[in-house]
């Protein structure tokens, strides 16, 4: 990023006698919150935990918008006009491990216990692996992870980077870009295939999931600011645990969280949105027994750290305590 953020302004501390803190109903906490990017299934859950409660009971009167990317949502946490967002962690390490580390943040749970980056493209578009990428031209936003990370996946994959074209896009427009031919290929979450497939008019869609050559990458964490995770500490674990409740529900049922996400998003696509959260089930559940959902590996994050070192986009000295506050993190 062009410049370092400033640590976000202090916030009130956690008090016993606060009756939202404490559970009880005579007010409730306002804050913001920001979807990863756009208003895809992918981020319905957040709407589940508001339509269902969770986060009242939680003590918290929650307004949801529309996110744009890691980096411009990463802005808005840090520089307080948000309180919460789920964002890609391998964008955090990035944005932390930089020339001008941004710094301000902490990451307090894990949302996918993979990464979902990839790039899609559309059948008869030349691309069925990813060394078809060199001479096309992809679209993303300058601020999306997919595009940020682009360059190790293209040398873990063999991909000369150099011969790859982007132009800049926005959430909204990306889909129907690739749709109508105006670009080769799109930045995306694996997840947005169903989506891709509807807005193209059954079109198939073809996925490269970034994860065929970054296995120990997770997907979005749940951040906060540094200030407030410092002072509310209780407080942001009762909003990552209402949030966490709308996760497990939307992926158990996802017919229901595309029906919530269509009332309080009144152009969203309810079955796209479900078959979204139908392919994000396995990411959000962790392989290793015992592992609960929101859980997030010290040890897995430093690997993370290590792939980005050796690919040279980012330097030495950044480790996993610098970007997530283990303390505030789901255990078993």
């Amino acid at each position: 990023m062009a410049t370092t953020l400033a640590a976000a302004a202090g916030c009130s501390g956690d008090d016993a006698d606060d009756p939202a803190s404490s559970g009880g109903t005579q007010s409730l906490e306002k804050v913001t919150y920001l979807t990863s990017f756009g208003n895809f299934g992918r981020d319905s859950y957040a709407y589940v935990a508001k339509e269902k409660g969770y986060f009242k009971d939680a003590g918290f009167d929650v307004e949801i918008k529309p996110g744009n990317g890691t980096f411009e949502n990463l802005k808005q946490v840090v520089g307080g006009q948000a309180q919460f967002t789920p964002l890609d962690l391998t964008g955090l390490l990035l944005a932390a491990g930089g020339k001008q580390p941004v710094t301000g943040f902490s990451a307090v749970a894990g949302i996918q216990q993979r990464t979902m980056a990839a790039i899609i493209s559309l059948e008869g578009n030349g691309i069925s692996t990813a060394k078809d990428l060199e001479g096309k031209t992809l679209a993303d936003s300058p601020s999306s992870v997919v595009r940020n990370l682009f360059p190790t996946y293209a040398k873990l994959a063999g991909i000369d980077y150099n011969k790859v074209k982007w132009q800049n896009g926005t959430p909204q427009t990306l889909m129907g870009t690739l749709a109508s031919g105006g670009a080769d290929g799109i930045g995306q979450f694996v997840v947005g295939k169903p989506t891709v497939e509807t807005i193209a008019k059954g079109k198939k869609a073809v996925v490269l999931p970034y994860s065929d050559y970054l296995q120990d990458l997770y997907g979005n964490v749940l951040i906060t600011s540094a200030g407030y995770a410092k002072d509310n500490p209780e407080k942001v674990k009762k909003f990552t645990g209402a949030l966490l409740k709308g996760l497990e529900d939307s992926i158990a049922n996802p017919a229901e969280a595309g029906e919530i996400l269509k009332k309080n998003v009144p152009t969203a696509i309810p079955q796209a949105a479900a078959a979204e959260l139908g392919l994000m089930g396995p990411f959000v559940r962790s392989e290793a027994s015992g592992v609960p959902v929101g859980a997030l590996d010290s040890q897995r994050v430093a690997r993370s750290i290590a792939i980005l070192q050796a690919s040279g986009q980012i330097g030495a000295g950044l480790t996993p305590e610098k970007v997530i506050d283990f303390s505030l993190v789901p255990q078993a």
